[in-house]
């Protein structure tokens, strides 16, 4: 991550707060506020009772992820299918890489206590990268888990059910043993990535980082725990999911813009915390841009190479993971092949595609009023609008508010696609205002 900072830093696309801040909502308010104005980064500098520095909405803009995955066209899931076919780079061992990092031990209380929505129970770590080995088979996960603060040596966390993570700790629990677990704060690039990615339960997403990377990781080994780490992570907490304990955790303000009440949820005893010098915090605003690009990762990703595999046609996938929509941009082929891609579509992910819609090759996909206008325009409400019902959807819905889907063929209708071109001023994209203003 220090990479991108210096980066984004040296272009001047890093915006720097020098003002004291507080951890205490204030951050996130002005995160909040400069996220309506532009996708910059920002860094801030004084935040009030920590003396690290803080970082936000790094990974907050679809541009600066294509950049980092080498999508030069900006057909993200595109590429990213590329990169899976890659053989991965191998990780190296530090001692044989030098890397001239200096660490420090630290602890929980020396991170920044950043509290981000109004109801929250307390601070919390939200851009934690959790890594661990399968009990059973030693395969390595990634993923991303929030962890509020308690004291110096206990932090509490919600594991999801449909997880790996949650596999791990009940494997690791059925034999009565606690879970090792590293939690890295300001990873590698690639290992924010492929721990955003969905995949299968027996592949590794410390493999899939490999891939992304192109380049060897150096790696170190953890100080209290058997695993290691990437070097170069700004934070690294070490310690041991406990097994047969749950203490109250929550509320919570998530990713849908709600609260989560509280619940009885896992605990970790924390072993010790290790620093680079100077290091940089991660801080992830749930909810926000930054939160949803990482979400939509997993989502359109796994949703494009279903879709690729299957049908014909697939160019693009977008996502809103947050009102759980999915939008894919197709090349029709022939008649009824919207309704194809929506059903595929809705048998992929049964989390975050309560609707889907399909649209053409001239619909930006990452503009929803692009795709509402297509919407309006070139889908009969009559015919092209489907409603299944009867289907359960987000995995943590007891009162079944999300259960069914939404259909939407919102392509040209294929027997009179002459009738909907849409108008165009030829050269429009290549106008540089400079060259006109006074």
């Amino acid at each position: 991550m220090r990479q991108l900072i210096d980066t984004l830093r040296n272009r001047g696309e890093l915006g720097i707060i020098t003002r004291q801040v507080s951890g205490k909502f204030e951050l996130a308010a002005v995160c909040q506020a400069a996220q309506r104005q532009s996708e910059m980064p920002l860094l801030f500098k004084n935040v009030e009772g920590s003396s690290h520095n803080v970082v936000t909405n790094i990974y907050g803009s679809r541009n600066r992820l294509c950049e980092l995955i080498g999508a030069d066209s900006g057909f993200f899931c595109k590429r990213w299918s590329e990169l899976m076919r890659h053989e991965p780079v191998k990780k190296t061992n530090q001692n044989n890489i030098e890397t001239n990092i200096e660490y420090e031990q630290v602890t929980l209380l020396n991170l920044p206590q950043i509290t981000y929505q109004e109801r929250d129970a307390g601070p919390y770590i939200t851009s934690g990268v959790f890594l661990a080995n399968d009990p059973e088979s030693g395969v390595p996960n990634l993923s991303f888990h929030r962890a509020m603060h308690v004291n110096e040596h206990e932090l509490r966390i919600r594991l999801g059910t449909s997880h790996h993570l949650t596999k791990y700790q009940l494997a690791a629990e059925s034999q009565n043993q606690a879970l090792e677990v590293a939690i890295l704060i300001g990873p590698p690039t690639p290992y924010i990535l492929a721990a955003a990615a969905t995949i299968p339960k027996s592949d590794s997403e410390v493999e899939l980082a490999m891939k992304i990377s192109q380049e060897p990781i150096p790696m170190r080994k953890c100080k209290f725990i058997d695993l290691e780490v990437p070097a170069a992570s700004e934070f690294v907490i070490e310690g041991r999911i406990l097994p047969n304990l749950r203490r109250p955790e929550g509320p919570f303000g998530e990713f849908k813009g709600l609260y989560i009440e509280r619940e009885e949820n896992h605990v970790i005893e924390v072993l010790g915390v290790t620093a680079r010098a100077n290091p940089y915090y991660h801080a992830l605003l749930c909810g926000s841009p930054e939160d949803m690009r990482l979400l939509e990762l997993s989502v359109a990703t796994q949703i494009f190479q279903q879709l690729s595999n299957t049908l014909p046609g697939i160019l693009d996938v977008s996502c809103v993971p947050n009102i759980m929509s999915t939008v894919v941009q197709i090349e029709q082929q022939y008649e009824g092949h919207a309704r194809q891609v929506m059903l595929t579509v809705f048998g992929v992910n049964h989390d975050y595609s309560k609707s889907c819609i399909v649209v053409d090759d001239d619909v930006n996909i990452n503009d929803f009023s692009d795709v509402y206008w297509a919407c309006m325009m070139r889908a009969s409400a009559e015919n092209d609008i489907s409603v299944i019902s009867g289907v359960p959807g987000f995995y943590r819905d007891p009162d079944r508010d999300h259960w069914g889907r939404l259909g939407i063929d919102a392509t040209k209708p294929w027997s009179r696609r002459k009738n909907f071109e849409r108008t165009r001023v030829p050269d429009a994209h290549n106008i540089d205002l400079s060259n006109y203003l006074s």
